[in-house]
């Protein structure tokens, strides 16, 4: 078994907007939660929680001292995040029963090359990121494997049912959901008469409205009338 990340809070006294205090002194405002447990307010050092989460995400257990007495295993559930700096603002930790089943979100890696992408047939897309599975915490995966090495041609697809899944993970996902495909490559060399026949088209309509000169002499310009012809007596 994989040594467990640890990470240090303290009880929190600060709620609402005055946690601002905090982040500007470079803490992280979190809480605990879980099942048969009394949620807590809790606060995280900043960098040291970037520093843990970097190596863990929302897949891997970390052993969570508080007040450096009681440690309990946990997961990071919520974080969020300003819009602006793309930081952590608040962070949920997950207590957990390391003998019962949680479900969580495992991203998924897509490996190998797809042959159909190397000979430049089609284009590699993947709509499904991550996908929902069930195990004991001790069990999940940080990561789950598609290997694409199968994709040969236009339309050729990997789906759920294909996923390497390590024992005692179940997934929680329909077994035909598209994991990733090959779409065909948009045609160039038809975008372009298309866009040449319009511009024909345009440049004759264009040529059809304009008036003619009077008199092949003069040109009339907008706004203006053009000049009389002097009368004779």
């Amino acid at each position: 078994m994989a040594k467990r990340e640890k990470l240090t809070a303290q009880k929190r006294e600060l709620t609402g907007h005055k946690v601002k205090k905090l982040r500007r002194e470079g803490i992280l405002p979190a809480n605990l939660f879980g099942k048969k447990i009394k949620s807590q307010s809790l606060q995280v050092n900043f960098k040291e929680f970037l520093k843990v989460f970097g190596k863990t995400g929302e897949t891997s257990l970390i052993d969570l001292a508080i007040n450096d007495q009681e440690t309990r295993p946990v997961l990071v559930g919520n974080v969020q995040i300003e819009p602006v700096s793309n930081q952590p603002l608040h962070v949920d930790f997950h207590q957990v029963n390391l003998e019962e089943k949680v479900t969580v979100a495992v991203p998924i890696h897509l490996v190998g090359e797809a042959p159909a992408v190397v000979q430049d047939e089609g284009v590699l897309v993947q709509p499904l990121a991550e996908v929902q599975v069930e195990a004991l915490p001790t069990d999940l995966p940080d990561h789950l494997e598609a290997d694409i090495s199968s994709l040969d041609k236009v339309e050729a697809a990997l789906r759920v049912a294909d996923l390497k899944v390590p024992k005692g993970v179940v997934i929680q996902a329909d077994k035909e959901e598209v994991v990733a495909i090959i779409n065909p490559r948009a045609k160039e060399e038809e975008v372009a008469p298309v866009a040449e026949e319009a511009a024909v088209a345009e440049g004759e309509k264009g040529a059809e409205e304009a008036p003619a000169p009077a008199g092949g002499k003069e040109k009339a310009v907008e706004g203006q009338k053009p000049a009389e012809k002097n009368k004779e007596g």
